[in-house]
């Protein structure tokens, strides 16, 4: 089973690139073999909701998928990274069924929060629950109808399908070493710890990011991953600074902050807030461009002045191709005002220069590239998924099949940017050190650097032409 390398790493789900992990392996094998290096198989578990982040239960590979050996193969010649979601399990799950058919009864009594335990007077005062960082225009919960007819709140941070877990109960300790044991042991390289900030809940706080408690919730499952070799990536979307604290404590973090950055720099041919924040961002991270979600905008906050970010996000629905602002209201269900649902290929005005420039950008800056399926084939924003399903994020969810992928490779940017990526992967530089050379405010040159061998990227956001030279 490969362990983490410093390759590019794809972002797909199970069924996106093909119908299931067997296309998926031989997707991969026919097209991308020197292009990606790891994979991030989105949720692939048994789910009751959320394109699968209302997992039932980890021992299990969704049978439409396919079996863990379908995914071991996968581990032996690409690195993996599997969701664990730490902060809830499915309101289906066995769990939560369990909890509700027998009350105090359930030996999962303690894995829930509950309301009536957790707060003073069993109720959160309006202040209290004015102070929790919530993702719900009131107190986050749901009514639990038991089977001997009584009705309990418990915590519920996102859908009415993902139940929160109690983490810092003996019973949801146990819960989380089982279920991340289960992953390691069927080859995983990285578990990404989904939603994590928000599993550290103090009544009277933000309920979001608890220090010191979201380090011991951390080290805590470093402790149980550890032994296998496994590395741990924390996923949260907020404040930069929150990614700079978690690489303080030596954890990977991921560069949400770089799309945006990106877009602002080709936008309007400008490169001076871009470069102030590859200067100070982690070096030990995950950048990425595009993901399953939509287009952070709340990760650049401060790192853009606000009205940069104001014009950079309004200015996608004017740039980008296809994209509207309805597609970001409840028309589409789709509230979310921390991102824009788009595919980042879409938001460049399907460009190819312009996106291929990014790439290189994101390729040159320091961490390990990620890229997002749909983004692997230069995607354009799929309308008639979008109205046929009337999600906002399906817009940036294309499912492909395998003949159209065999023809969107012949595409020249398609061809061009796994060049970029079979570069990014073999060569020694990138091993090395990363350094910012003097430069236009209207460009970027960026020198990576391992003893003798070398990279430079020059790149020019006016014209949206690059040029790199290497040993």
């Amino acid at each position: 089973m490969k362990k983490l390398e410093n390759k590019c790493m794809l972002i797909t789900y199970a069924d996106c690139m093909g119908d299931n992990l067997a296309d998926l392996k031989t997707v991969l094998d026919k097209h991308f073999k020197d292009s990606v290096g790891g994979i991030h198989i989105l949720p692939f578990f048994p789910s009751s909701g959320d394109r699968g982040f209302a997992p039932m239960d980890y021992h299990v590979v969704d049978s439409k998928f396919g079996r863990w050996d379908e995914i071991e193969k996968l581990a032996d010649e690409y690195y993996l990274m599997a969701d664990y979601m730490i902060n809830h399990i499915s309101a289906h799950s066995e769990y939560y069924k369990d909890f509700l058919a027998k009350k105090d009864d359930s030996k999962y009594r303690d894995l829930f929060i509950r309301y009536k335990d957790f707060w003073e007077n069993g109720e959160p005062t309006e202040e209290e629950v004015d102070a929790i960082y919530k993702r719900k225009p009131r107190a986050p919960y749901v009514d639990a109808h038991f089977a001997d007819g009584t009705t309990e709140k418990v915590w519920c941070t996102f859908d009415e399908e993902q139940i929160d877990i109690n983490c810092k109960s003996d019973t949801a300790k146990e819960f989380i070493k089982d279920n991340l044991e289960t992953l390691c042991k069927h080859g995983m390289a990285l578990i990404r710890l989904d939603a994590f900030a928000y599993a550290t809940k103090v009544a009277g706080s933000s309920c979001f990011f608890i220090e010191p408690d979201v380090w011991e919730l951390m080290d805590g499952c470093q402790d149980i991953v550890s032994k296998y070799g496994v590395t741990l990536l924390p996923e949260i979307h907020e404040h930069y600074s929150m990614q700079q604290r978690i690489a303080s404590h030596d954890y990977y973090v991921y560069d949400f902050a770089l799309p945006m950055l990106l877009l602002n720099a080709l936008y309007y041919g400008q490169s001076q807030y871009l470069k102030h924040w590859l200067d100070i961002c982690p070096r030990k991270q995950f950048t990425t461009l595009d993901t399953h979600d939509g287009i952070g905008v709340v990760d650049v906050k401060d790192l853009l002045p606000d009205e940069e970010i104001d014009r950079t996000k309004e200015d996608i629905f004017k740039f980008g191709a296809n994209v509207k602002k309805i597609y970001n209201t409840a028309a589409y269900n789709n509230l979310d005002i921390y991102q824009v649902n788009c595919t980042y290929y879409s938001a460049l005005g399907d460009d190819d220069d312009a996106y291929l420039l990014a790439r290189a950008v994101q390729f040159f800056a320091p961490g390990i590239p990620q890229v997002y399926y749909v983004g692997l084939l230069a995607g354009k924003n799929d309308l008639k998924l979008l109205e046929e399903t009337k999600v906002g994020r399906n817009i940036n969810r294309h499912y492909y099949t395998l003949p159209e992928i065999d023809s969107e490779v012949e595409r020249p940017v398609v061809k061009k940017l796994l060049d970029l990526m079979k570069f990014r992967n073999e060569h020694p530089a990138f091993d090395g050190e990363f350094i910012m050379e003097e430069c236009n405010d209207n460009e970027i040159i960026i020198l990576r650097k391992n003893g003798d061998d070398y990279a430079r990227l020059k790149a020019d956001f006016v014209t949206k032409k690059f040029t790199i030279e290497h040993s």
